[in-house]
């Protein structure tokens, strides 16, 4: 795949940004990938995923400290009474990747089906509904939340479920689960914090299915290091701040024109 340093770079600075705003990150740049730079859908989705690796290693940089807190929770676990308060966080963790995990190889089966099977418009009008219904669920979230701040067993699955479903283009990660955590009554700043630091497992996973089923992405050595370092470098230097404009942006919004946008923009690809 001829794909220039200039591509890689602006591929990599749109991960490093979008990867922390409710608006898929993987869906958006699918669409750039495959509007603009005229690249076969199953190669865009496969780009779009590889690069969350690059992202992923911002998250831990950026997280280290409550990693580092998460992982002395261990000896501490317990089987009887998983979700203590202690290792409660531990235990969300664990459990949500688990079933993130899952679900995403279900998902990633059936994107890879309908990639195969759907033309280029009605491929780039799907990711558009998705992100209008992603947009909507935030709508519904949006004034949600609560005074709770240690997870339990429920709020695991749910997260799991819609980070899993998240490998779809088109389906936010970080708008779904901390739309989710919201409407279970946590409170704001710990909805973000669950949400990033399950990006790690979640980002890295994504990277990997897609290797584990095409292979690396067919670009030169010099080329995915530009566009991995550059998500990583943007992602880290971003991530603080844009999870406080996150705050206080209506993202649904965003996030709906966008799907509307990509709906009609299909159009061109059909007539």
């Amino acid at each position: 795949m001829d794909l220039s340093v200039v591509v890689a770079f602006i591929v990599g600075v749109l991960q490093g940004i979008f990867e922390w705003l409710p608006i898929s990150s993987e869906g958006n740049i699918t669409i750039y990938l495959r509007v603009i730079e005229n690249l076969p859908a199953t190669v865009a989705v496969q780009l779009s995923l590889f690069l969350h690796a690059g992202t992923a290693l911002s998250a831990v940089l950026y997280y280290r400290g409550v990693i580092a807190d998460v992982l002395r929770d261990v000896p501490d676990w317990r089987p009887t009474d998983p979700f203590a308060r202690d290792t409660a966080e531990l235990s969300f963790f664990a459990v949500a990747t688990v079933v993130s995990g899952v679900v995403a190889i279900g998902s990633y089966v059936a994107l890879s089906e309908l990639v195969t099977g759907l033309g280029g418009g009605v491929f780039i009008a799907a990711i558009g509904v998705l992100l209008v219904a992603t947009g909507l669920f935030q709508r519904l979230a949006r004034d949600e939340g609560g005074t709770r701040t240690d997870p339990d067993l429920l709020d695991a699955v749910l997260v799991g479920l819609f980070q899993g479903f998240a490998v779809l283009p088109g389906v936010s990660r970080s708008g779904g689960t901390t739309s989710a955590l919201l409407l279970r009554g946590h409170d704001g700043p710990s909805s973000f914090r669950l949400s990033f630091v399950l990006s790690i497992p979640a980002a890295l996973g994504g990277a990997l299915l897609g290797v584990v089923d095409d292979g690396l992405p067919a670009l030169a050595p010099t080329t995915a290091l530009v566009a991995l370092v550059t998500s990583a470098v943007v992602g880290y230097l971003t991530i603080g701040a844009l999870m406080r404009i996150v705050e206080r942006v209506s993202f649904w919004l965003v996030c709906v024109v966008l799907g509307v946008l990509a709906v009609l923009g299909s159009t061109v690809f059909l007539v």
